[in-house]
């Protein structure tokens, strides 16, 4: 009876130690509600600041006022919500986190309505403190840049070609394993500042569907507002394509595993 006893102890142990092993799932709320406030309450965060240091420039600064307030508070906010949802602030960054696998594709919509509010709300936050004249004369910090037809092509180009660095940023230093980096929030903050300073005399370097979005619907200026749609989301799919054929690592590449 003893040895008997004995001959079913290794296995009692062994089932102990892989009920020990098994990690405490997070509360419901944790994986799906609290990602979404996160990025509602940034989005609005970013928003706001941004339509704000457009609305209100200060004489002589030029693009560097909106490029250091868009950078240092996109950064910020990363930094401080990053661990709670990633800190997306972004359709376009949302999309191709999800095509890289950096994001359940259940989460997907969720975030991308998150986002919109977001917008709205700080766009709507910015005009309640915003003077009326100086918010009527930038167009409640709308992108507005376009005047005419034969500007899309030079503008679309502009938001592929900024939005692709900034979601490359995103992707190699947030979500791919070989090049992830802690210092990915600043980085991201600092590629917006670098896109806004060379790229805002092209296409008001928007690289974000929400910042344009939110502006446009409280100031009721939509014109050629799908531009800053199309330009972001196929900057998207252009990062993903190429991080997952050729620039990511073994876990994020498809092919030549």
């Amino acid at each position: 009876m003893a040895t008997a006893d004995c001959s079913h102890q290794p296995v009692k142990l062994v089932m102990d130690m892989d009920t020990k092993a098994k990690p405490p799932q997070p509360h419901w709320y944790e994986r799906r509600v609290q990602p979404c406030v996160a990025e509602l309450l940034g989005t609005a965060i970013f928003v706001c600041i941004g339509c704000l240091s457009v609305v209100d420039d200060a004489a002589g600064t030029g693009r560097l006022q909106p490029a250091l307030a868009h950078g240092l508070t996109l950064g910020l906010t990363i930094a401080v919500l990053g661990d709670i949802s990633g800190g997306h602030l972004n359709p376009a960054v949302s999309l191709g986190m999800w095509l890289v696998g950096g994001l359940n594709i259940t989460m997907l919509i969720p975030y991308w309505v998150s986002q919109l509010f977001g917008a709205a709300i700080g766009a709507g936050l910015a005009k309640a403190v915003a003077a009326s004249e100086r918010y009527g004369n930038a167009s409640g910090g709308a992108f507005s840049i376009i005047t005419a037809d034969d500007q899309v092509p030079s503008v679309l180009g502009g938001e592929i070609i900024m939005t692709f660095l900034l979601i490359l940023v995103v992707c190699m230093g947030a979500a791919n394993g070989k090049t992830k980096t802690p210092l990915a929030p600043f980085c991201i903050g600092f590629s917006v500042t670098v896109n806004v300073l060379a790229g805002g005399g092209v296409s008001g370097a928007c690289m974000n569907p929400a910042r344009a979005f939110g502006p446009a619907l409280v100031a009721n200026y939509w014109d050629y507002h799908w531009v800053y749609w199309v330009g972001p989301m196929l900057a998207a799919l252009l990062v993903s394509a190429l991080v997952r054929t050729l620039l990511g690592d073994g876990n994020t590449r498809l092919l030549l595993k």
